[in-house]
C-alpha cells in the first residue's frame, strides 16, 4: 500500500523562501555573538551588584501595603515563625530560586547560542532570555539604591526584547506589517514611567497609568497577532514552535490568577492577618515564582526544535491532571464540610472529625480513577478530536478484522480506515499474489539438451 501523505503530517516543513535572509554570516555573525556575551557580562554584574539589597529587602518586613514583589508582610513573618523558619530561611530559599531561574536561562540562552547563533530569531530569544533572568532580583531594589540607573535600563530592554520576541516569533518578521509600529508606540510610552517615575511630567500627566494601559494593549495585540499567526500563517513545525512557548507562558499564569480568583471568591485567603490568608499567599507567589522555570525551558525546546511533538501529549497530561486536582480538591473540601456539618447535626459536636477526614479521603481515593478516565475522555472529545476518532476508527477496524473473511470487503473497510486516520492525498493498495498463483503464471523454461558437438 502506498500512501501520499499531505502537508499536516508530522514532517520538518520546508524553510521558507526567505530563510536565507534570516540568516547570519561572516562579520555579522561574529558581532552578534559580541552583542550577546556583552550583554551576558553586563547582566551579570549587574545582578550580583544588586544581590545585597534584594537580600536586605527580602529580610526586612515591608510597612504597611508597599510590599515589594516576594518581600514579607508582619504576618508573613509570624506564619514562617510559627513554622519553624526564619526571615533568613525565607531569603536564603527565595534567593535560590532566584539563582535556578537565572542559571536556566543563561544555560538555555548559552545553548541556542552555540547551536543556532546564525538565525537571527534564535539569537533575539537567546538575548531575551539573558535580560529575563535577573529581571526578578534587579527590577524589585529600591529606587534609593545608586544601582538604580542600572537596573532601570536593564528593566526597559527585558521589556523591549520580551515585546519584539513574541511579535517576531517564531518566523523572525512582522505579521501583519503594522504590528512594528505597536512595538515603538508601546515602548515609547514606557520611557517616562521607566526612567523618570517622580519627575513633576510624569506625576502630574498621570504617565505611569498610561503607561500600564498601554502595556495591557500591546499584551492583548501579542496574544491577538500570535493567534492570527497560528491559525493562517505558521506551518505545522511554527505551530509546534507557538505551542511549546504559549505552554511555558500559560501554566505560571494560570496558576497565579487562579489562586488570584480563588483569594476573591474566599476573601479570607487575601487577609494577611487572617489564619489561611498569610501562608496562602506566601505559597501562591512561591509556587508561581517557581513555575517561571517553564518559559526558558519552553523557549529552549521550541527554539532548538527538539522533541516539539511531544508538547502534545504535554498539553493533555496537564489539562487531565489539573482539572482532575482541582475537582478533587474541590470534592475533597467539599465532603469534609457536608460531613461536619452532618456530624455537629446528629452529635452537636465535632468529635468524630478524625473520622470524616479519613472517610473524605476513602471517597477521594476511590474516586480518582474514575474520574480521571472520565476527564480524559472529555478532553480528548473536545481538544483532540482528529486523534479521537481516529483511535475509535482503529478499534473498529480491528473488532472487523475478526470478523471479516471477504477480501474485498476487507480492503475497501482498510482504504476507508486509512483515509480517515491518515487523510492522505491518495490511497492505492497493492495485494501479493498467493504462492501458487505466481508460480503458476510464471514462464517455465527447461534447459534444451545439448549435443557432443555443441560442447
Amino acid at each position: 500500500m502506498r500512501i501520499t501523505q499531505t502537508s499536516s503530517g508530522r514532517g520538518v516543513s520546508a524553510p521558507p523562501p526567505n530563510a536565507t535572509q534570516m540568516r547570519l554570516h561572516g562579520r555579522w555573525l561574529l558581532l552578534a555573538r559580541g552583542v550577546w556575551l556583552a550583554l551576558v557580562i553586563l547582566t551579570l554584574a549587574i545582578f550580583f551588584a544588586s544581590l545585597p539589597v534584594y537580600l536586605v529587602q527580602l529580610q526586612t518586613p515591608c510597612a504597611g501595603s508597599a510590599c515589594a514583589y516576594q518581600q514579607l508582610s508582619p504576618e508573613q513573618v509570624v506564619v514562617l515563625k510559627g513554622l519553624g523558619f526564619s526571615t533568613s530561611d525565607y531569603a536564603t530559599y527565595t534567593i535560590a530560586l532566584a539563582l535556578a531561574i537565572m542559571v536556566v536561562c543563561f544555560v538555555v540562552s548559552t545553548l541556542i547560542v552555540w547551536r543556532r547563533s546564525d538565525d537571527r530569531m534564535a539569537l533575539l530569544v537567546a538575548l531575551m532570555l539573558v535580560t529575563f533572568g535577573p529581571i526578578f532580583v534587579t527590577s524589585t531594589v529600591p529606587a534609593s539604591s545608586p544601582l538604580q540607573i542600572a537596573n532601570e535600563c536593564l528593566y526597559f530592554l527585558a521589556l523591549s526584547l520580551l515585546v519584539l520576541v513574541f511579535l517576531l516569533f517564531p518566523t523572525g518578521q512582522f505579521v501583519p506589517r503594522w504590528t512594528r509600529w505597536t512595538a515603538v508606540v508601546g515602548l515609547a510610552v514606557q520611557v517616562p514611567s521607566t526612567f523618570f517615575p517622580n519627575t513633576p511630567f510624569t506625576l502630574h500627566t498621570h504617565a505611569d497609568t498610561l503607561g500600564y494601559l498601554v502595556l495591557l494593549g500591546e499584551a492583548a495585540i501579542l496574544v491577538v497577532v500570535q493567534l492570527y499567526r497560528y491559525r493562517r500563517v505558521s506551518s505545522p513545525l511554527e505551530r509546534q514552535q507557538t505551542k511549546w512557548v504559549v505552554f511555558g507562558l500559560a501554566v505560571p499564569l494560570i496558576v497565579y490568577l487562579g489562586g488570584t480568583v480563588l483569594s476573591l471568591i474566599f476573601p479570607a485567603l487575601a487577609e494577611a492577618s487572617s489564619l489561611y490568608g498569610a501562608p496562602y499567599q506566601l505559597a501562591l507567589n512561591t509556587i508561581s515564582f517557581g513555575l517561571l522555570l517553564l518559559l526558558p525551558l519552553s523557549f529552549g525546546f521550541a527554539m532548538l526544535r527538539s522533541r516539539l511533538w511531544e508538547i502534545d501529549v504535554l498539553i493533555n497530561r496537564t489539562m487531565v491532571y489539573g482539572s482532575l486536582t482541582a475537582l478533587l480538591v474541590a470534592l475533597y473540601v467539599g465532603l469534609i464540610l457536608a460531613l461536619q456539618a452532618l456530624v455537629h447535626a446528629m452529635t452537636g459536636s465535632f468529635s468524630e472529625q478524625p473520622l470524616v477526614v479519613v472517610g473524605s479521603t476513602l471517597v477521594i481515593a476511590a474516586l480518582s480513577q474514575p474520574l480521571r478516565r472520565r476527564l480524559q475522555n472529555i478532553i480528548d472529545r473536545r481538544f483532540y478530536r482528529q486523534k479521537y476518532d481516529a483511535v475509535k476508527t482503529v478499534e473498529t477496524f480491528s473488532a472487523t478484522l475478526r470478523n471479516e473473511v471477504d477480501l474485498s470487503q476487507l480492503r475497501d473497510h482498510l482504504l476507508n480506515v486509512v483515509q480517515e486516520t491518515m487523510q492522505p492525498t491518495h490511497v492505492s493498495l497493492w495485494l501479493r499474489p498467493p504462492e501458487h498463483d505466481r508460480t503458476h503464471r510464471a514462464p517455465w523454461r527447461a534447459n534444451p539438451p545439448v549435443s557432443p558437438e555443441g560442447r
